[in-house]
């Protein structure tokens, strides 16, 4: 039995999304274009970009069209950006230090978070990230090799890591897991904070269609640094 047409359309987005050949905020086809492109009447094409929006997978915006939505974790509704936008959209300058960008076995700790065998190697990487020349967030990712082979070979003083597995493994899913915490020497040293200065730690694992991206460990200082969201209800 042939699927409706607004099913196939919404396929087509969704492929379109997922595949990282519209990234956030490109605009879609309007109805219009759907109509001439499928062969439907508007409504079909209305219902299809109608149904993507209530999913939060599109937006739309009075007289411009149709957008791709930034993407929202399903545990906690947070939007996930990229560090850089954001600092750059505040009109501060934003610059990026790697400290470690290697190979290593996957940790035993980290096992149940990876569907990869025992002994494989993983992608590791630690990059300081800065907000007007003042140590912002210490990001420390593990990094499925299957899913983002060229890793390794980026660099991450140009793009963030989030900004280069978007495109990619485009992400369908996230955890988070936030916390307050006592940093320690290490990445207080890095984040030239005092010893006894509590941080904010955020734990986020992602998902593709190809499967875990990545486990990423955030500590920023809990001075400089807050964690919000908009929720829809």
């Amino acid at each position: 039995m042939s699927q409706p047409k607004f099913v196939v359309i919404k396929q087509h987005i969704l492929h379109n999304i997922e595949h990282g050949i519209w990234p956030e905020h490109q605009q879609v086809p309007s109805e219009n274009e759907l109509v001439s492109q499928f062969k439907v009447s508007r409504m079909t094409a209305r219902r299809a970009l109608q149904e993507l929006t209530d999913e939060n997978v599109l937006y739309r915006t009075q007289g411009r069209g149709t957008f791709v939505a930034s993407f929202k974790s399903q545990s906690s509704l947070l939007e996930i950006k990229n560090i850089a936008d954001e600092i750059q959209q505040r009109g501060h300058a934003y610059q990026a230090q790697t400290i470690a960008l290697s190979k290593l076995h996957l940790p035993e700790p980290l096992h149940s978070l990876f569907d990869l065998e025992r002994g494989t190697d993983i992608f590791y990487s630690e990059i300081l990230h800065f907000e007007n020349q003042r140590p912002i967030q210490l990001e420390q990712r593990y990094v499925n090799p299957l899913v983002a082979p060229d890793y390794l070979d980026q660099d991450f003083s140009q793009l963030t890591p989030h900004e280069y597995l978007s495109k990619v493994a485009p992400l369908t899913e996230a955890t988070h897991e936030v916390e307050a915490i006592i940093a320690c020497e290490k990445i207080n040293q890095l984040l030239s904070i005092d010893q006894q200065q509590p941080c904010l730690q955020v734990k986020r694992r992602t998902w593709s269609s190809q499967g875990v991206v990545s486990f990423a460990v955030l500590t920023s200082p809990g001075d400089k640094y807050r964690l919000g969201g908009h929720l829809t209800f």
